[in-house]
């Protein structure tokens, strides 16, 4: 059976699936300037097999279609974007201060 990504909005989280079954997942919270990864896991029986780098690719390649840009408070999610600079158009950028004295 194909491996799939599902955004599972009522669980702020994309799954990879094998079928039904959950192997590993990525979670979210969305706001309506930004998404912010917070945790990304895979199952141990999968781990090592690169389910984890084929969840986020699929996971940023949905987030760039709705135009949206990532804050990766996830190390895995923000170290994958490091190795992957061409997601790096997608990485949130804070506005620069306005704060004088």
């Amino acid at each position: 059976m194909a491996l799939e990504v599902v955004d599972n909005a009522e669980r702020e989280r994309f799954e990879m699936r094998d079928g039904r079954k959950v192997i590993g997942w990525a979670a979210y919270q969305e706001t309506a300037e930004l998404i912010v990864f917070t945790h990304t896991e895979v199952d141990r029986e999968w781990e090592g097999r690169g389910i984890g780098g084929q969840l986020v690719q699929a996971t940023l390649d949905h987030v760039r279609r709705q135009r949206m840009p990532v804050l990766p408070m996830c190390s895995f999610v923000s170290a994958w974007m490091d190795r992957h600079p061409d997601y790096d158009d997608l990485r949130y950028r804070p506005p620069a201060s306005r704060v004088t004295d």
